[in-house]
């Protein structure tokens, strides 16, 4: 782990803001070096991978750090170090620990986490969620057809299949690659599955059931992050020129773009200037959802937790993630209040407010993306990017055999790979008023996620080991 240059996390956020406003203010110029960037480069995209680069490789920013003075006054005290001072520098410390041959285990009770992406994810998500599904034109999602439905299954199905596939290609042609052995291997890559068709809990339940050794289990994690985010690029990149790769793919997007016009259309027609007062009841009905979401998940998941032997049998960890009910019960809130008077809180500004909710949520995922770990590990990421280019290609030969819009492709992966924290992001990039799309989809995922990672994880069994 490095030491950025700012462990401060209200420096961090305001460095986040920055970098936020540059590319909005820059998208907006009518300046024609501008716009001609930006016909390429799509806004979101720097959102995301802006605030990577500030963390790697300027090392301005990281989601976690060393405690510099506890570590210091630690070396001190037990003798590591007894001329070490307060204020020792990093480099310092460096060298006491190169010197001295301390181990990274003993360095983690030194580190302290950003709670950035914390907030952002239990806080500002679910509260966009709430926003984003006020507006919700039902009708139009219905229209929608079964092919999101489908699309998702395909990414589903991409993934189970794309894990022994990579697994025995990078271990027959490039086994000097590999740190492990092969039935490590295919254990620690099934946490990698758990993540990518359902989330977290997922992932964490297949470590459970496969035993997956701590140090193997932090490797996996670095591989599903950056590999994950990587494409998260690309689908956003994608987003902007959906029109063209819906050419490509011979693709009937008009329910998508006959959603978008209708919510647009309700949109101008209870548009007006928010008053103080209707701001509030905006952020009220907002937060206020997120208070239910956290105390509803708060009362449900140890309720639920009573059943955990039954829910582990039946492969339902999902089920005692808090997360998990935060989302859906957010989710719920947002769709619930569609139907009442609080759907006219989309003139006052709900939509946007969900949308800048989102983009800072983007800069803190950005923010966790450390590009030069991929050279610490090629041949597990050569495993991951073959894994993904598989799932990538199931998705883009499904898409074109039922005409499948590249909206439904990013969203179906999205929703696997992601999980509830991206996949309404990549559906926002397309529109704020598809964003619901993509919580639903996510929420799917979670209730499959284990099932689909058993699968894989015994095929990759069969291949690795026999």
């Amino acid at each position: 782990m490095t030491q950025p240059f700012f462990t401060n996390d209200a420096v961090i956020l305001g460095l986040l803001i920055s970098v936020l406003a540059l590319v909005f203010v820059t998208s907006a110029s009518e300046k024609s070096g501008w716009k001609k960037f930006y016909t390429y480069v799509p806004p979101l995209l720097l959102c995301y991978f802006l605030p990577a680069l500030l963390h790697w490789p300027l090392g301005l920013i990281a989601p976690s750090w060393y405690d510099l003075g506890a570590m210091a006054e630690h070396f001190r005290d037990s003798g590591i170090a007894p001329n070490l001072t307060d204020h020792a520098s990093w480099s310092t410390l460096k060298q006491v620990i190169t010197d001295q041959n301390i181990p990274k285990e003993d360095l983690k009770k030194f580190v302290v986490k950003s709670q950035l992406y914390f907030v952002a994810s239990r806080y500002l998500l679910p509260a966009s969620l709430v926003l984003l599904c006020l507006g919700i034109d039902f009708k139009g999602i219905l229209n929608l057809g079964p092919k999101a439905l489908i699309m998702f299954v395909a990414a589903t199905f991409g993934i189970i299949l794309g894990g022994p596939i990579a697994l025995l290609l990078i271990v027959n042609v490039f086994p000097e690659l590999i740190p492990v052995t092969n039935d490590e291997l295919w254990r620690g890559l099934s946490t990698v599955a758990g993540s990518w068709i359902g989330g977290g809990a997922n992932q964490t339940a297949m470590k459970e059931i496969f035993d997956v050794k701590d140090n193997l289990f932090a490797s996996m994690i670095v591989v599903d992050v950056v590999v994950a985010n990587i494409w998260m690029g690309f689908l956003l990149y994608g987003a902007s020129i959906s029109d063209k790769l819906d050419r490509r793919l011979k693709a009937d997007n008009s329910a998508i773009t006959d959603l978008k016009q209708r919510v647009s259309d309700y949109q101008a027609s209870v548009a007006k200037i928010p008053s103080t007062t209707e701001t509030f009841v905006l952020l009220a009905v907002s937060f206020g959802g997120v208070s239910l979401a956290h105390w509803g998940s708060d009362v449900i998941v140890p309720w639920v937790s009573q059943f955990k032997a039954a829910l582990e049998a039946a492969r339902l960890n999902s089920l005692m993630s808090g997360f998990f009910w935060l989302i859906v019960i957010a989710t719920t809130l947002g769709l619930g209040l569609s139907f009442s008077k609080a759907r006219k809180l989309e003139g006052v500004g709900a939509s946007r407010w969900g949308s800048v909710f989102i983009y800072i949520l983007v800069a803190t995922i950005g923010m966790k993306m450390n590009l030069g770990e991929v050279l610490q590990n090629l041949g597990l990421f050569a495993i991951g990017i073959v894994w993904m280019l598989i799932h990538v290609t199931t998705l883009l030969i499904t898409a074109k055999i039922i005409r499948a819009p590249f909206f439904f492709v990013a969203v179906g992966s999205q929703a696997n790979v992601g999980g509830a924290a991206s996949a309404p992001i990549v559906a926002s990039a397309f529109s704020p008023a598809l964003a619901p799309v993509g919580v639903l989809m996510a929420v799917l995922g979670y209730a499959l996620g284990t099932y689909g990672a058993l699968i894989c994880a015994f095929l990759m069994q069969s291949v690795a080991v026999g």
